[in-house]
């Protein structure tokens, strides 16, 4: 992929495509790789954070990559962009990084958290700026279980912090924490894997409702590819009263009555 597009929607259902906002084109540093990206809101401007590399990945002969990737910053004054890569560099380039999450807290300090070659379950805290991070990486204290992971994601609801992500790029599960650093306590699975794929994922809140966004690994007749293709999807999440996460179970509708649910809360 050369490209990172958004969509946007008021009600989950009917979505607008505002075309990309970013490309690896549009980048001093890298020229391929426009991976899973993330973006967050800070005093006025929206920031994308993007993994992007250069290099080529031989699957058959691995000591023969030269593949590396990067997590880069751009700015906006609006969320469908354009967004602009202002400092013209990676924000570091070791280690290897991909899968950014950008969680910005309560009293304005943003984490960014990422998969890295050999070097998971690291946090580095962002300068006020938001243009550099702040001080060296730090290793989080997981409580003695660090499976491998891609594509983390961390929210924060009621006062707890919640670290989530696909544990053997497969299982979403989850830890929860009493700081954005933890130490974090496992808690077990969000939702179960498909067809021994890999999903990623992220959680939002919107119109009081918690969402899990993630991806579905489909047959699909219409397309040109034999394989099974990544479609976006949608569930509610639910919590129980000690704040732990109901695990979510995939279903045809989603979230297919947002709009219903729109309606009976204006009335």
């Amino acid at each position: 992929m050369k490209d990172w597009h958004v969509f946007s929607t008021a009600d989950l259902v009917n979505w607008q495509a505002h075309g990309a906002v970013l490309s690896v084109d549009d980048l001093s540093w890298a020229d391929d790789y426009a991976w899973a990206p993330d973006a967050a809101y800070k005093k006025g401007k929206y920031y994308l954070v993007f993994p992007a590399g250069t290099g080529v990945k031989d699957r058959a002969n691995p000591a023969n990559s030269t593949k590396w990737m990067g997590i880069g910053i751009a700015e906006s004054e609006s969320p469908i962009g354009p967004f602009k890569d202002v400092i013209g560099t990676p924000l570091w380039r070791e280690p290897y990084a991909n899968d950014p999450a950008l969680f910005i807290d309560d009293d304005g300090k943003a984490y960014l958290y990422f998969h890295g070659i050999d070097f998971d379950y690291y946090v580095a805290e962002m300068a006020d700026d938001m243009r550099s991070i702040k001080g060296d990486f730090q290793k989080m204290d997981m409580g003695g279980y660090e499976p491998k992971m891609e594509g983390p994601w961390v929210f924060k609801r009621n006062g707890l912090y919640y670290f989530t992500m696909p544990e053997g790029n497969r299982v979403l599960t989850y830890y929860t924490a009493a700081s954005p650093k933890g130490p974090w306590a496992y808690r077990g699975v969000i939702m179960a894997q498909e067809h021994q794929s890999n999903n990623h994922h992220s959680i939002v809140e919107y119109q009081g409702q918690w969402l899990l966004f993630y991806h579905r690994w489909l047959d699909t007749p219409e397309s040109r590819c034999n394989k099974r293709q990544r479609h976006t999807a949608a569930e509610y999440l639910h919590f129980n009263d000690d704040g732990s996460i109901v695990p979510v179970i995939r279903t045809k509708q989603g979230v297919g009555d947002f709009p219903d649910r729109l309606r009976a809360k204006v009335r």
